[in-house]
């Protein structure tokens, strides 16, 4: 899943950004509200972080306008302010969750897991390819009932290609759903979690199609 930060506070946006990336989500950090209509215009996100003191733009702004150009991305707001009037006015702009600052990192990764869930509830909150589920929501893998631990990272490649079940996925789009915008680093690092997963969930699960990428069949 792929995750959006809008924080101008840089040291607590890379500090976030790492805690988040370690738990396998793909993150992109923005430091003003300008960027960050600009990024959610161009990359569809699974959350965002959203700080209400921005430069420019502030977070009640950059709230209201997603909401009312139909984009429906859950929307955490972190601010400083802890007045009922600051959280009530986020959340009528069409926030969905609201934290103070200062908080706590786990108190902070537990909503972004349950605003998850709640969006999955939307949907199947399990996904079964043969033999093989996938739970999103709980970050679950098992085959045939018995279940397979896998890395924070692993789970992220899985669970985009399992999303995509039946169609060819590029190395690109892995990494640019996994890992983040601004990744420069070797692509064939795809390779590594693809064949880690192979040997966890059976080769036959995640088919190479050469030239191309990869295909999540029933195993």
């Amino acid at each position: 899943m792929r995750l959006l930060i809008v924080e101008d506070e840089r040291s607590l946006a890379a500090s976030l950004a790492k805690g988040l990336t370690a738990e396998g989500f793909g993150v992109d950090v923005v430091h003003d509200g300008a960027e960050a209509l600009h990024q959610a215009a161009q990359q569809a996100y699974d959350l965002i972080l959203l700080d209400i003191m921005l430069p420019g733009m502030n977070g009640y702004r950059v709230c209201a306008a997603l909401r009312a150009a139909g984009d429906d991305t859950p929307i955490l707001m972190l601010t400083a302010k802890d007045g009922v009037y600051d959280e009530a006015e986020g959340l009528d702009t069409g926030a969905d969750d609201y934290l103070t600052k200062p908080f706590a990192y786990v108190v902070l990764l537990a909503r972004v897991r349950a605003l998850l869930r709640r969006r999955s509830h939307g949907g199947s909150p399990v996904i079964a390819i043969g033999a093989l589920t996938v739970e999103p929501g709980r970050r679950r893998v098992t085959r045939d009932g018995t279940e397979i631990p896998l890395t924070a990272r692993e789970f992220a490649v899985l669970e985009h290609l399992v999303l995509n079940a039946g169609e060819v996925v590029t190395k690109a789009d892995i990494i640019e759903h996994v890992w983040d915008f601004a990744y420069s680093g070797d692509p064939n690092i795809v390779e590594v979690y693809v064949s880690a997963l192979r040997r966890k969930l059976g080769a036959a699960t995640i088919r190479t199609v050469r030239g191309a990428g990869y295909v999540m069949e029933a195993g």
